[in-house]
């Protein structure tokens, strides 16, 4: 299976310093965020990887390059505006392929086992998403989750986590270069009972804001100060 590693979004709570540097190349317990998940996509048993870039997208490709040092066989796909999830998904279709992959956000931080999820069958669905507990400053949720099943309606709630398994029959519609969203298409999935999901309860972080860059490197350096 192949990984899809979003990586074209311009940082703005981050800024002023993703004006210079793109999100995914942010550092964090001393390397950068997307590095993390390409060493351990690698150590899953992933060997092809596909990176969609747009801000400062040339600082992205020579910092990571064609994969080799990752032992990945990385493509990129380039988009000279930011088309969002499920259009970036649209605009990457061709290097994707048919068979269902594995998307990750570059711009969370987690351990989530990839390895499993890699070997994950979506029989005849379109997604398996992984989710975590309502961080504090979603704590609606995005989800439920009922044996397994992913829905919209009452219940617990669980939020999203930024990593799943695509069937790319799930953007099917949305052309190459068309700006869409992917949560409304989530949505759509989980009401034809279409996604299944799992959560997740280990280390997970997302970096979208200054405050939550510096918790996760907090929370790194705590950590490895205790190994």
């Amino acid at each position: 299976m192949k990984a899809m590693l979003l990586a074209a979004g311009r940082g703005e709570r981050l800024r002023p310093l993703t004006d210079a540097l793109p999100k995914a190349l942010v550092e964090a317990g001393g390397k950068p965020l997307i590095a993390w998940h390409l060493e351990r996509l690698a150590a899953s048993g992933c060997r092809e990887a596909v990176i969609n870039v747009s801000h400062l997208a040339e600082r992205i490709v020579e910092r990571i390059g064609d994969g080799a040092r990752y032992g990945l066989r990385i493509a990129y796909s380039r988009e000279p505006q930011p088309l969002e999830t499920a259009g970036g998904l649209a605009q990457a279709r061709a290097l994707l392929g048919d068979e269902p992959f594995l998307l990750v956000n570059s711009d969370v931080y987690c351990e989530v086992e990839f390895e499993k999820l890699l070997r994950h069958s979506l029989a005849e669905r379109l997604g398996h998403l992984v989710l975590v507990p309502n961080p504090p400053y979603h704590p609606a949720g995005d989800f439920t989750l009922d044996h397994g099943l992913i829905g919209n309606g009452a219940g617990p709630r669980y939020t999203y986590a930024g990593v799943a398994v695509i069937s790319p029959a799930l953007f099917a519609q949305v052309k190459p270069g068309e700006r869409a969203p992917l949560a409304p298409l989530l949505r759509a999935a989980a009401e034809r009972r279409l996604l299944s999901g799992e959560p997740y309860a280990g280390l997970w972080q997302d970096v979208g804001s200054a405050e939550r860059l510096a918790e996760l490197r907090a929370r790194l350096a705590s950590r490895n100060e205790t190994d």
